[in-house]
């Protein structure tokens, strides 16, 4: 009876430390024209969360380490399907800026998705970031 006690025990600790559990992520920036600003990420976790513009992360990089026009960015999430949407924030302001007919004039990407000209949907843009070390890339995108 103890054994079976403290297996149990044993195996809801083991769930209880894996719940939340964070992964090390990394995402590849390729294409940054300057060094001024930052580097903006914006997470979704589902397609709700998308549509109603409430991300579940906000991240904000500087761009210290471009080599090449290539940045890697590394950040800790819990393992999962994901949409990011990456802004290149040249002034630093927190929003994407765009010109009178309303183009953006600051570079964009999304994981796993070249740009179009349409909004793409969550599923478009989802990515898989699992336990094993994970890594996706953006192209960032200017008009």
């Amino acid at each position: 009876m103890k054994k079976i006690e403290a297996l149990g025990l044993s195996l809801l600790l083991n769930i209880s430390l894996s719940y939340g559990q964070t992964i090390e992520t990394q995402i590849k920036v390729i294409g940054i024209r300057s060094e001024r600003g930052n580097i903006k990420l914006t997470i979704f976790k589902d397609s709700e969360g998308f549509e109603k513009s409430q991300p579940v992360k906000n991240l904000v990089f500087q761009k210290k380490a471009i080599v090449g026009g290539n940045l890697i960015l590394t950040f800790k999430i819990e393992p999962g399907i994901y949409g990011i949407i990456l802004l290149d924030d040249e002034n630093s302001n927190g929003k994407m800026d765009k010109n009178f007919i309303r183009m953006p004039k600051e570079g964009f990407g999304f994981s796993n998705f070249m740009m179009k000209f349409k909004k793409p949907s969550f599923d478009d843009f989802k990515v898989n970031l699992t336990s094993d070390p994970s890594k996706t890339e953006i192209k960032v995108r200017y008009f």
